[in-house]
């Protein structure tokens, strides 16, 4: 665009800017607060977790059962994480940074996903978000759920291209080789430990407690957090590029995800009250042209 054109291209309206006034003074009453919860949640399924390992080999947590809770504590684990990456739980600077890099780091550990690498890409996501060049998540993009599914599998297979390795590559954050060192460090933390477990005796409960709960957990993380809040994954701009949407399985079991186009509209908002924050300001983002699939 020339210079004339820009100079000439009207800017918003007395409308536009009432309700981006009243978008923001909504938004305001959510932000500030620590959410304990998400500490909580982080923390407490991280140990929940550990726990499952000595019961199962004790004989005082059946197998089966402790499969069940391994792949529950895995697909839960990242969204605690998510919250510390936009520093939710505390700003940089403040008394509490140490307790939102803890759980940053701690809460992702089942999942085998390293914080500072999560954040770094993360970040390119929320920058890009839809691009089929920049956006890191752009490989769950599928026409139906099942070829979301697929194409996640794929991507996770030996020898494909990942998107985060790729992303980190092209990042010029000044954390990126530290967070290219953690990510193998926690990768062949994860396959010594399978592989110890194996050489033990105890290959198929490395298996049902770890390596299987792990890829339905980003299976279901892929299909939740990514897939489902930007379907079809094509347009573009603040207001469409996130979608508000009604859940089939209901905002628990979508992890919160029916309200994900507050979290990019307002990403230090808490994720537990992105649907209180939705439901406040519904009017003001429906006249600013959302798009809304039935919430």
């Amino acid at each position: 665009m020339s210079r004339a054109s820009a100079a000439e291209a009207p800017g918003p309206s007395a409308r536009e800017r009432e309700l981006l006034r009243r978008e923001v003074e909504i938004s305001r009453k959510y932000l500030g607060r620590v959410p304990w919860e998400m500490v909580a949640w982080g923390l407490g399924n991280f140990a929940l977790w550990l726990s499952i390992w000595p019961l199962t080999f004790a004989g005082m947590l059946p197998l089966w059962a402790g499969f069940l809770l391994s792949t529950l504590c895995i697909t839960l684990s990242y969204l605690p994480s998510h919250e510390a990456q936009h520093s939710i739980i505390a700003s940089r600077g403040t008394k509490l940074r140490w307790l939102n890099e803890l759980v940053g780091h701690v809460s992702t550990i089942p999942l085998v996903l390293p914080y500072r690498l999560a954040w770094i890409t993360h970040r390119q996501h929320h920058a890009h978000t839809n691009d089929p060049d920049l956006d890191p998540d752009y490989g769950n993009k599928g026409d139906t759920w099942r070829q979301s599914v697929w194409n996640g599998l794929k991507a996770r297979q030996p020898g494909a291209d990942s998107a985060y390795k790729v992303a980190l590559q092209r990042s010029d954050d000044p954390d990126a080789d530290r967070a290219r060192a953690e990510a193998i460090a926690l990768n062949v933390g994860y396959y010594a430990a399978l592989t110890a477990l194996a050489w033990s005796g105890y290959a198929i409960e490395a298996a049902l407690l770890w390596w299987l709960p792990r890829q339905l957990g980003l299976t279901y993380i892929q299909l939740f957090l990514s897939w489902a809040p930007h379907h079809p994954m094509e347009e573009h701009g603040r207001y469409r590029d996130t979608r508000a949407w009604r859940s089939p399985v209901g905002t628990i079991a979508s992890l919160g995800m029916e309200y994900h186009l507050i979290h990019h509209l307002h990403p230090r908002i808490p994720l537990v009250d992105t649907g209180r924050a939705y439901r406040e300001m519904r009017d003001v983002l429906l006249e600013r042209g959302i798009r809304n699939d039935g919430l």
